[in-house]
């Protein structure tokens, strides 16, 4: 067997492997089996779900941080967990259960390559300004724009926490040679971060838009379903990145891909990096409020 073949037979094992152990990772947590499984009842009360949310003081305290942003909307302040159902109704309160309960389950301990409240925010604000674009042009399902927002870079989460080896020589790679992360990624697992996500959500068996979005969210033009949502998800990364509040690291040198403007009917890069002008005071507030 030639030198080649064995390279290549080796990297493919090596990638088996990673997809093994990815497969492995945690089952979904229990809070959303349980929330979902009463909001799919039609006989479910809104006391009995509001119960079940208070029983978790730190998921009710992030609920109604979500409810009270700047850029969600809301024309008055939701003071209790009773109260943000009644508003957002019970589709959108499970879409940002499953949402928090999934991050929560990647938390990792700070280190000298991951800055947890960096990730946090990152997330959250992609997430709000993705529902924010999705009410804007008025798409369909507004309440999972939130939970593909908040979830685009959980594959990066993974990476971290199960294969730190791994993780610690894609940032020494990408720092020693100036390569992209995504370039690292790829030298170091032959996997992105972006097909760990898609993995995962494929195996807590989440909506293939979910997936689709998080596979696409750095070129939605390769999606050939779900495309509205990927672009949502694209802009709202790319906004981080162009105000510079609430970026990543890893999202360095962000591209924009121009087939978000026809998609979403902007019009142009130029109006679409209006709109985002637009919201920058109101993610500078969040930012100031931010608790995670």
């Amino acid at each position: 067997m030639s030198n080649a073949v064995q390279e290549e037979t080796a990297i493919k094992n090596k990638r088996t492997n990673y997809l093994l152990n990815i497969r492995n990772l945690p089952p979904i947590p229990n809070v959303v089996l349980r929330i979902t499984q009463l909001l799919n009842d039609p006989m479910t009360s809104t006391q009995e779900i509001s119960q079940l949310l208070n029983q978790d003081q730190a998921l009710t305290t992030k609920i109604l941080t979500v409810a009270n942003s700047p850029l969600y909307g809301l024309p008055r302040k939701v003071p209790s967990i009773d109260f943000a159902i009644l508003v957002l109704g019970f589709d959108q309160i499970k879409q940002i259960v499953i949402a928090l309960s999934l991050m929560d389950t990647f938390r990792n301990e700070n280190s000298k390559y991951w800055n947890r409240k960096a990730f946090w925010t990152h997330s959250f604000i992609t997430a709000l300004m993705a529902k924010y674009i999705a009410a804007e042009k008025n798409l369909p399902k507004t309440s999972e724009v939130f939970t593909a927002g908040l979830l685009h870079d959980l594959g990066i989460s993974v990476i971290q926490k199960y294969f730190n080896k791994e993780f610690i020589e894609i940032n020494e790679l990408v720092s020693t040679t100036q390569i992209s992360y995504a370039e690292a990624e790829q030298k170091v697992l032959q996997l992105s971060h972006e097909e760990v996500g898609r993995i995962l959500c494929d195996k807590w068996n989440l909506p293939v838009s979910l997936s689709q979005s998080i596979l696409f969210h750095h070129k939605p033009s390769g999606a050939e379903e779900h495309k509205e949502l990927a672009a949502v998800i694209h802009v709202a990364d790319y906004t981080t990145c162009k105000l510079g509040l609430g970026k990543f690291l890893w999202d360095e040198n962000f591209a924009i891909d121009e087939s978000v403007v026809d998609v979403l009917g902007y019009g142009s890069v130029e109006k679409l990096e209006e709109m985002i002008y637009e919201q920058e005071e109101k993610i500078k507030l969040q930012l100031e409020t931010l608790i995670f």
